[in-house]
């Protein structure tokens, strides 16, 4: 997208931000109405609250002048409804799509929570509540941007925009690429903003520049037809569970860092990560040791990643003396940017079958695959957003990458490799998103919201 293209209008930087300033107790309050509804994508939650979390969203898009507006399931069928608002462009203007969505995780244990999880409660400058960042604050901040440009810009700044709220990313996407497919056209954008990311931390602007990919296996270790009696049996034969430990440990060297072979490695961050400050952040232990090597955010964004997220085995309650015959594990291996998920999936599957203990039988099967992401920060639309992070928070901006994954990123970019896409965020490592206690800074919020309407007004053609 060449913004130099389009005609030019001065971009007023204080009028931005009195007017985000004056809009910004009603975005705030509108977002406090969207945490109050429950919308989890889970098939063992409420699927009617889902819907009504969809329906919150597009009466409040309904109110900002969009051409169309619809609610649309996410299989076409009747799931996960997502909601997508269209502008149309004017002669020789670029069309931006901006995503966030609806959808949170389930609250876990309510009596953990220091307030009510689906009532937004404001302490000491976050704002508390399922959702309330993750990732109900995006939703608003595209929302709050789409009100600030036009009365500053005026109704014929030209901007195409398109806002697509998903109602399903917490479930993992699981119909985005059909979605894409049946709403190509849509969906189409000169640059596209995903706003489910993180700033570096408080008061410090990010652009997230790579995501790790993410390869998902099911592995399961048996040494037996049926369970033994562990006094009349025990020695000779080892026990499902202990198999299963000690292929888990050979996935690992003794440092910690991955021991599957023909895993990629990216380049160097050129951001440092003191210890003392990860430490604190992740609420690690006294004493306990950093496993790998190289830089922490080498170690966070750069290599790979090879976490146990699951165990099924006899519960301790219920247990007898007894061998168990098998066991089994859920592995999340991240992938560095520039790997191939697939040929990462067979490394971590042949290295699971290869190294079975004791020649148990080893079963693996690959139940997830996302690519990883990485931006051109030198197009137009990224130096646009760069320059526009600076001018809301009045400091240099960051470009970070991040451990996590966000497999729709890269499907996005096959289906519109012209666009541009720009991953922002409204958290930071207090944000707690996914745990008890989530919550979004109030002030990085409002900043957040002055950011992407400036973004806009360059899209449009503005120039400060």
């Amino acid at each position: 997208m060449d913004a130099n293209s389009h005609q030019e209008q001065q971009i007023d930087l204080q009028q931005f931000r009195e007017v985000t300033e004056r809009r910004f107790d009603a975005v705030l309050s509108d977002l406090k109405n969207l945490v109050s509804i429950p919308g989890i994508a889970w098939d063992s939650f409420d699927q009617a609250e889902l819907k009504r979390s969809a329906h919150a969203v597009a009466d409040l898009l309904a109110a900002e002048g969009f051409d169309s507006l619809e609610i649309l399931p996410a299989d076409g069928n009747a799931a996960h409804p997502a909601v997508i608002a269209h502008k149309a462009a004017a002669e020789g203007k670029p069309t931006v799509l901006l995503y966030a969505h609806h959808d949170v995780q389930p609250p876990g244990n309510l009596d953990s929570w220091s307030s009510e999880p689906f009532t937004a409660v404001q302490r000491d400058g976050r704002l508390y509540g399922r959702g309330a960042a993750d990732d109900k604050a995006a939703v608003m901040a595209h929302i709050g941007a789409v009100r600030v440009l036009p009365e500053v810009m005026g109704e014929d700044h030209g901007l195409g925009i398109t806002v697509f709220i998903e109602g399903e990313e917490e479930a993992g996407s699981p119909h985005f690429a059909e979605f894409l497919q049946r709403h190509r056209e849509r969906l189409a954008a000169n640059a596209i903003v995903i706003a489910d990311s993180a700033n570096w931390e408080v008061g410090a602007p990010t652009l997230t520049t790579g995501l790790r990919g993410v390869v998902g296996a099911e592995v399961t270790v048996r040494a037996l037809k049926h369970a033994l009696h562990s006094g009349g049996y025990g020695g000779p034969i080892l026990d499902g569970p202990t198999l299963l430990a000690r292929l888990i440990a050979t996935l690992h060297d003794d440092d910690g860092a991955v021991a599957v072979t023909g895993l990629k490695h990216a380049a160097e961050p050129a951001i440092d990560y003191p210890e003392e400050q990860f430490r604190a952040d992740a609420g690690l232990l006294d004493g306990v040791e950093l496993a790998g090597r190289g830089s922490i955010t080498s170690r966070l964004w750069a290599q790979p990643a090879i976490s146990v997220t699951g165990i099924d085995a006899t519960a301790v309650d219920v247990a007898s003396n007894t061998i168990s015959p098998s066991a089994r594990a859920k592995v999340s291996l991240r992938i560095a940017p520039g790997e191939d998920p697939a040929v990462a999936a067979e490394s971590l599957k042949k290295h699971l079958i290869h190294n079975a203990p004791f020649g148990a039988e080893v079963q693996v099967e690959i139940d997830e695959q996302g690519p990883p992401f990485s931006t051109n920060t030198d197009s137009d639309a990224a130096q646009d957003m760069l320059w526009a992070l600076g001018q809301a928070w009045d400091r240099e901006p960051l470009e970070a990458g991040m451990g996590g994954s966000i497999p729709f990123a890269a499907l996005l970019q096959e289906a519109y490799p012209e666009a541009t896409i720009l991953i922002t965020g409204v958290e930071d490592p207090d944000t707690r998103a996914h745990r008890i206690d989530e919550s979004l800074h109030v002030e990085d919020f409002r900043q957040v919201i002055l950011a992407e309407a400036l973004w806009l007004a360059r899209c449009a053609g503005g120039r400060a």
